[in-house]
Order: C-alpha cells, then sequence, then structure tokens
C-alpha cells in the first residue's frame, strides 16, 4: 500500500472525514506517519472542544499545544498581562493573555470575560512563573494564542465559592449555581462513590439487581401514602412506594435468593434536617441466611463505603446493644456511643423519698433518670440552665431539675427537699466529683427518654465530647414488635408487620405482646440510623397472627396483602433483609448538617422544590380526566 494510501485509509477511519492534501503526498516535510500524527493533532484541537480537562495538566505537558474549555472562575488584570482562572468539575489551569505575544483583538476579547462565562482557548503549556501550591495543576499555566466564547452569564445571584454565606432558599432557588462550588461538586462526586462501592461490593457478592415498581398499592402501616389517581380505573389510586418491602420478599418466595436495588421511596411526612419526601434507598434481601450472616454481610459493605468515600478505614467490628439498653442508658435507640454521659436510673430512690414531684411521678409508673457533665458546673450560669430547662420542655418535660457539685458542697433548688442520705445515694450513683453537674428529668418513660437522650446529644456537642471526624459504628438489635400510638390508642407494629418474632418470645404473643421481640437490626452511625432490617415471617399462620394482633381482621389483611399471603402458600424460604438509606448515610459520612446537601435536587422543609416549583397547581382539564376536583384556593406558592 502507498503512503499516501495509507495515509487515506487511518484518517478515514477518524469520525471527522478531514481532507489535506499535504498530509496526503507525506507533505510538510514530514514522513507519512509523523504527518498523520500533526494531523490527528489538528483534528482534536480544530473539533473538539478539550484535548485535557482543567485538572490533569502537568510540568510533563510543558511545551505542549492544548485546546481547553470550561467556566471563567476569576480573571485578573495585572500590568498589561490578563489571567483567567479558567475551571471545569475536574479542576482549575491559569491562562494568560500575552499583549505582546497575541493580537490586540484577542487580549480585547479577553478583557471582556466576566465570572462564568463558558470558553474555549488554545495555547501552550508553560512553567508558571508564580507557582500555587494548592492546586494540582499550580506548576503550570498555558499562554493562550486564541479564545472563543461560546456562551455568556447574566449577573450572577451569588458568589460560586464556598466562602459565601448563602441562605438555603437561595442555593435551591439557583441549585445549577449551587452544584457549581466545590463544596457541593465534592458531595455529589462522592454519592457517586458510595453508590458504585454499593454495586461493586454485592455485585461480587452475586446479588441481583432488580427494580420494583413506583405505582403500587397503598397499604395501611407507616407514614402516609403518596396517591396517584388512575385515569383508566375510576375512583381508583396507585400509591408510591414507602420502600419495595414486599415486592423483595416475593421476590425471595420466587427463588431469586440476593436481591439488591437503589430504589426511590416516597413518604408524605414531617420534613427535617435528615428526611425528605422523596429519598434514595438501598435495599437489599437475601433468602437461607441467620441474622448474624447477615450482619456480618451488611458490616462489610458499611466498612467498603466508608474507606471508598472517606479513605478511612474502619478496622473494629460493630458493637451490639440491645434496644432496652440503649434507651435506658442513651435515651436513644440510635445512640451516639462517641461519647459517654450514659443515663442512670434513680427512679427507686424517688419512690422512697418525701419530693412530692418525683415521688408521685414514679407512684404513677413514670421515672425518674439523670445524667452527668463532667467537670463543667462553673458554665452552667442559671441563665444557661434556664435555657436548657426550655429545651427540654420541646421533648414534653415539665421542667429540668439539677444538682451542682462545687467545693464539696451540693447547690441544687432541690436539695432543700431531700435528706442527706438521699444526695449522697444520688451523688454515688452518678459517681460526682466535684465540678460535676447533674440534670434530672422525672415523668413518663417516652419524655424521659426523649428529652435525657436530646440533652445528651445538646450536651455532647456543645461541651465538644468527642471528635468530630470519629467514625463509630454499632447494631441496635432486639426492637420490640409493637408500639404504643397515643393518636391512634392502639399498638403498631414497631418496624412492620413482617419482622420475624424471637423464637423464645412466641408463647408471649397470647399473653403479653408488648414484650415481643423481634429478630431485627438497626446499623446506626454517630447518633444516626443509616440502615435498618430485620429477619422475616415466612409462615402464613404466623403472619396471620400478626396481622390479627394489630387490629387487622382477616378480611381486611386480604383486601390489603392478599397478593402477598397468598405467595406464601408456594413454599417461602426464610429470609431477611435490610435498607440503607442512602442520602442519610452520606451526609454523616461527608460531615454535613443536613441531607439536602448531598442531594442533587432536594425539596424544602415545606416540601418545595424552589427552582421548579414544584408542587403547582395544574390545569381544570387534566383534573377533569381524572375525574377529580380541587377545593383548594389557589395562592402564591411561596
Amino acid at each position: 500500500m502507498s503512503s499516501s494510501i495509507w495515509c487515506w485509509t487511518q484518517i478515514k477511519s477518524m469520525q471527522n472525514l478531514i481532507w489535506c492534501p499535504a498530509i496526503v503526498t507525506g507533505g510538510f516535510g514530514q514522513s507519512p506517519i509523523n504527518s498523520i500524527k500533526i494531523l490527528i493533532d489538528f483534528w482534536r484541537n480544530i473539533m473538539h472542544y478539550r484535548s485535557h480537562n482543567l485538572g490533569e495538566l502537568r510540568e510533563s505537558n510543558i511545551g505542549e499545544e492544548v485546546k481547553l474549555s470550561g467556566w471563567v472562575d476569576n480573571r485578573r488584570d495585572l500590568g498589561g498581562l490578563i489571567f483567567v482562572d479558567l475551571r471545569d468539575r475536574y479542576g482549575k489551569t491559569q491562562i494568560v493573555f500575552n499583549p505582546e505575544k497575541v493580537s490586540a483583538e484577542l487580549v480585547e476579547l479577553a478583557s471582556s470575560l466576566k465570572f462564568e462565562y463558558v470558553i474555549t482557548v488554545t495555547g501552550v503549556v508553560t512553567e508558571r512563573y508564580s507557582k500555587n501550591p494548592n492546586i494540582p495543576t499550580g506548576n503550570i499555566e498555558i499562554f493562550a494564542d486564541s479564545l472563543e466564547i461560546i456562551n455568556k452569564s447574566a449577573v450572577l445571584p451569588f458568589e460560586i465559592s464556598d466562602e459565601v454565606n448563602l441562605s438555603e432558599n437561595m442555593r435551591l432557588t439557583y441549585r445549577y449555581l449551587d452544584i457549581r462550588r466545590p463544596r457541593m461538586l465534592n458531595n455529589i462526586i462522592k454519592r457517586n462513590k458510595m453508590l458504585f462501592a454499593m454495586r461493586e461490593f454485592l455485585n461480587n457478592k452475586e446479588f441481583l439487581d432488580i427494580d420494583t415498581p413506583i405505582l403500587t398499592k397503598s397499604t395501611p402501616e407507616g407514614a402516609r401514602d403518596f396517591l396517584v389517581p388512575s385515569r383508566t380505573n375510576e375512583g381508583k389510586f396507585f400509591a408510591l412506594p414507602q420502600s419495595p418491602q414486599l415486592f423483595k420478599q416475593i421476590l425471595m418466595i420466587g427463588g431469586v435468593e440476593k436481591y439488591y436495588q437503589v430504589a426511590k421511596c416516597f413518604r408524605d411526612e414531617d420534613l427535617r434536617a435528615d428526611r425528605q419526601l422523596e429519598f434514595t434507598q438501598l435495599d437489599i434481601e437475601m433468602s437461607f441466611i441467620t441474622e448474624n450472616e447477615f450482619m456480618d454481610t451488611m458490616e462489610a459493605l458499611a466498612k467498603k463505603v466508608t474507606k471508598d468515600v472517606t479513605g478511612t478505614e474502619i478496622a473494629y467490628d460493630f458493637d451490639k446493644i440491645t434496644y432496652q439498653f440503649a434507651m435506658d442508658k442513651y435515651g436513644s435507640d440510635k445512640p451516639d456511643t462517641r461519647f459517654g454521659m450514659m443515663i442512670e436510673d434513680l427512679s427507686e430512690l424517688a419512690r422512697n423519698c418525701e419530693f412530692k414531684a418525683f415521688k408521685d411521678t414514679v407512684e404513677a409508673g413514670g421515672y425518674l433518670r439523670g445524667i452527668k457533665a463532667e467537670g463543667v458546673a462553673e458554665k452552667f450560669s442559671r441563665k444557661v440552665i434556664d435555657e436548657l430547662t426550655e429545651f427540654a420542655k420541646i421533648y414534653g418535660a415539665k421542667g429540668l431539675a439539677y444538682m451542682k457539685v462545687e467545693g464539696g458542697e451540693i447547690k441544687s433548688p432541690i436539695a432543700k427537699f431531700l435528706t442527706a442520705e438521699e444526695i449522697n445515694e444520688i451523688v454515688a450513683k452518678f459517681d460526682a466529683k466535684d465540678g460535676d453537674i447533674l440534670f434530672f428529668v422525672a415523668d413518663k418513660a417516652k419524655v424521659v427518654y426523649d428529652t435525657l437522650g436530646a440533652l445528651r446529644n445538646k450536651l455532647g456537642k456543645e461541651l465538644k465530647l468527642y471528635d468530630e471526624n470519629e467514625f463509630k459504628f454499632l447494631w441496635v438489635v432486639d426492637f420490640p414488635l409493637l408500639e404504643w400510638s397515643e393518636e391512634e390508642n392502639r399498638y403498631k407494629a414497631q418496624h412492620h408487620p413482617f419482622t420475624a418474632i424471637k423464637t423464645e418470645d412466641i408463647d408471649l404473643l397470647e399473653t403479653a405482646p408488648e414484650k415481643v421481640r423481634t429478630v431485627s437490626y438497626d446499623m446506626v452511625l454517630n447518633g444516626y440510623e443509616i440502615g435498618g432490617g430485620s429477619l422475616r415471617i415466612h409462615q402464613e399462620t404466623v403472619q396471620e397472627k400478626i396481622f390479627a394482633l394489630l387490629g387487622m381482621s382477616q378480611e381486611e389483611a386480604r383486601e390489603k396483602f392478599g397478593f402477598f399471603l397468598e405467595a406464601f402458600k408456594y413454599g417461602a424460604p426464610p429470609h431477611g433483609g435490610m435498607a440503607y438509606g442512602v442520602d442519610r448515610f452520606l451526609m454523616v459520612l461527608l460531615g454535613e448538617g443536613s441531607i439536602r446537601d448531598v442531594i442533587p435536587f432536594p425539596k424544602t422543609n415545606k416540601g418545595q422544590c424552589l427552582m421548579t416549583e414544584a408542587p403547582s397547581y395544574v390545569e381544570e382539564s387534566q383534573l377533569e380526566e381524572l375525574r377529580l376536583k380541587s377545593t383548594a384556593e389557589k395562592k402564591s406558592n411561596q
């Protein structure tokens, strides 16, 4: 094959056909091979927006002709030289426009650049005179010889910087600009790392990634469903899934054995910093698995995710504590165990003391419990204690009693109601020393747990009792089957009605159902529940008993879960599963205070998307098609 034909064949293999007579004939004074290299460089620089990304170039690239594209992050005019920091997802590179080497027109064009203009430049990589050790490309710069403005930007509503203090509403309204900020972009990149690590781990363990329906049936337990009217089935509604719970169990009955899914879930509930109306869940289920085997697998997954996202190696086995221990000692079923300050029970002392506020509470079935803050009594002025008392009232407490140990004396408004012996017993119970302060709450169990649990977390943070960079995982196990709903005046399933019962508690279903424990497990990280699950009921008769215990008749159970109960008749294997809250897990790993900072397009705490202005009113014709009528008065979304 002649050199000209060979050249033409190689060129034609490219996506874009470029005709260059000099190369076909081996021109430019070059061999055919060198001529092709010139053509490839020429084609790459002319036909593409960039030859390298903006975090890629190093001193080894000095002398190369490159083409770069990105956003103008900054522009500085210094003594005739124009410096532009060009930014993309990968980093920044400094561009130099030198009036001694380029045309006046090019310098004028460079002078017109403003923040967030999208531009393309070509030029030669040069060693940087004033190096910047804070960025990977800080040892080089590009001496530009061409500039193209691809798109201009309007005046920005805020600076693209992590240093600017922005309101959350402003950030969510202009989320596409907020994502350009380094911290937010990093969070999105870390989210990708997390999801990749999860999928990689589970695929290597032979789990199958299976998607389940988004339009499904409304079920009675859990949070409120989001309902979707059916146009073709008059008067009927779909529900958006609160989780793929029933489908993943059916997949186990179907013989899949190992399932996972990165699932979107929907719950119509009040929002807070770690909760959204729609959220992402890593859903997992396995057949023929014991509780410990499953937990070991999930622990290994959590360790891999933490290492891949943060670089931190988790070298310890996760502690396991029971639900009851967690509540009694931490006031929470998701305790932060990076610090102590554990709760002590003084109920027996209160039962026998003459202080009416304590004694009457315990005799009525309540508790007296407290916590100790060590060596910080002097920090708690009366004003501070009054503020803590108001904080305690948020959780239903009527007040917050306290004792200071200072100079060998007990200083407390309640000391006069207690005998010296009772005070000494309290001091001994807490092993209180000079400089300590004790806080007490006397009330019904839920109020005592909620108040002391919240107070413990508040003091732990404010007194800096733990390392904020530490990751402390643990398992909380053996949750009760039931919890009492004061709103509905009945027992409800604490997790869900499909949770397996501990074998030793089966007989209690008939005699003391409130004491029944389940084969359940929550994974907790730094005081947040990041995942939870259980082994499942796999016998139809046991499942029917649980429905009956929850006040559900056989007819109602069949109406709500008929398809599910029917599947149990055909050989359901023992199985169990778990779901990780992807958003919350990532929030804790990255040290963010809200899951809205790790979700690309979240809702506000009012359930609104400020960028798209959703939810919004719809046309009457759309409602008519669905045979619906709105009684709401139209008003502003804000």
